[in-house]
């Protein structure tokens, strides 16, 4: 598999235009991801925004609650996205300014449609199903978080300080960064499982009713969360120090966050999203500077 796809030309004033657009989105959209970002060499950073950015638009696209914009108007306008980025992957130009910015990082780091093409098929899973099997579940949570964590993958091991041999570091650090894309998801599918069931009309985790959720329920899922955080856990050492950091204070945000989820009732947590307050996040960070392992 080849990680690096092809060079791209230097930077001009739209490209750095596309990339001031990329991070205000997430600016906007993720102040959990834009602090944990900022802790992120570059040209990294600007990579992984590139990277959320598409990620963003396109998850809005597909959870637009407006009941006046159907399924089928949305599923087109994911179409069209999706093709713009593949067209954008070919010829590294799109006059959408946040497929442009990840067209250029998919170009340096080695994304290619392989990659993006699960992400679109769980995002148009959103527009036409309301349950999930075990095995539709399995391809969602791949589509929509693990593969972006892949995406992520391959812009830390294309840094300045990464490994000489890229191919090899990805073969063995994917599976972890696959268990921490998947533990996000589904934490965030536990705290939004009011909005997501009474607003959007979806139940993610197989077999959940959402109106008998219980304590129980919860502590399944969180145990299951915290298989993933540990596999996850287990190979940020190994990762380059320009992302280290910043991934070593996602995790300890989102560990956070399940302890919180633990100690919220099944009841509380059906009518209310759970969060981390921002100066525990800020001193999440810290520790993620400061005392973990170099």
């Amino acid at each position: 598999m080849t990680l690096f796809v092809r060079s791209t030309p230097p930077r001009n004033l739209y490209d750095c235009v596309s990339e001031g657009s990329a991070a205000i989105v997430i600016q906007k959209y993720s102040s959990s991801f834009g602090l944990a970002s900022r802790l992120l060499g570059e040209p990294v950073r600007t990579h992984v925004r590139n990277i959320y950015a598409l990620v963003r638009v396109a998850d809005e696209v597909a959870d637009n609650p407006d009941p006046a914009f159907g399924a089928e108007p949305r599923a087109t306008l994911l179409s069209w996205l999706h093709e713009d980025v593949r067209h954008a992957l070919r010829t590294g130009y799109s006059a959408n300014l946040v497929v442009h910015a990840f067209a250029r990082t998919a170009a340096e780091v080695g994304v290619d449609d392989r990659l993006v093409a699960p992400f679109f098929a769980s995002m148009r899973m959103d527009l036409d199903t309301t349950s999930h099997t075990p095995e539709s579940f399995a391809r969602y949570v791949y589509g929509s978080a693990e593969v972006v964590g892949l995406m992520c993958l391959r812009a830390f091991l294309a840094a300045p300080d990464g490994p000489a041999d890229r191919a090899a570091a990805y073969e063995a650090l994917a599976p972890g960064a696959r268990r921490l894309g998947a533990a996000f998801q589904k934490v965030n599918f536990l705290r939004d499982l009011a909005d997501d069931h009474d607003v959007l009309r979806r139940d993610y985790f197989p077999g959940l009713v959402a109106d008998r959720f219980c304590d129980a329920d919860r502590d399944r899922i969180l145990d299951d969360v915290d298989e993933d955080l540990a596999a996850a856990d287990a190979v940020i050492p190994d990762l380059p120090p320009s992302s280290r950091r910043a991934v070593r204070a996602a995790h300890a945000t989102f560990a956070e966050l399940t302890c919180r989820l633990r100690r919220t009732s099944a009841a509380e947590i059906r009518r209310t999203r759970v969060r981390v307050p921002t100066p525990v996040k800020l001193r999440l960070a810290a520790g993620a500077i400061y005392g973990g392992r170099s």
